[in-house]
């Protein structure tokens, strides 16, 4: 079973400009990230785009979709910026059937060292794995369902909806 892994930025992929203090992005560290966490998963990567899901626009998540829906494999996982992962889930759900779908990001960068992203790779590419076909997102080591979840801005965390 290979996974197919889709790079779209988010925090995930961001960099710290030392002399300005700014973000940006320059490449996706997803090779690294998955060298380090020792995966033996079979998966192909692909960028497609590295924005700030703020940033993100109907047209943007179109061509995920298209993506998505043009890929061999049934198990996809895509990196995304936590902000607006929730509205691109919704466009998946509505677009592709048959398919196991998740997204996953990280509240702090990955090259900051203490970031959350390598444990929520982790758990997407399990998740990824062992789901039943349909849209989801993994963060803070949970899985949850694209249309019972939201991110919760106050403790940084994504929760289900009550």
């Amino acid at each position: 079973m290979k996974i197919r892994i889709f790079v779209t930025g988010g925090t995930f992929d961001k960099e710290y400009n030392e002399l300005d203090g700014s973000l940006f992005f320059k490449d996706t560290h997803l090779p690294e990230m998955l060298a380090l966490g020792r995966s033996s998963v079979p998966a192909d990567t692909r960028t497609l785009m590295m924005i700030d899901s703020l940033d993100m626009t109907d047209a943007d998540r179109e061509t995920i979709a298209s993506n998505v829906l043009k890929a061999t494999e049934d198990k996809i996982v895509i990196t995304h910026g936590t902000d607006t992962m929730v509205e691109t889930a919704q466009v998946l759900a509505k677009k592709v059937k048959g398919k196991t779908i998740v997204l996953v990001g990280a509240m702090i960068p990955y090259k900051f060292g203490s970031s959350d992203g390598l444990f929520n790779l982790g758990a997407a590419l399990a998740f990824v794995q062992t789901l039943p076909a349909g849209v989801y997102i993994a963060m803070n080591g949970r899985y949850f369902k694209w249309d019972n979840v939201r991110k919760n801005k106050k403790v940084g965390e994504f929760e289900e909806i009550k």
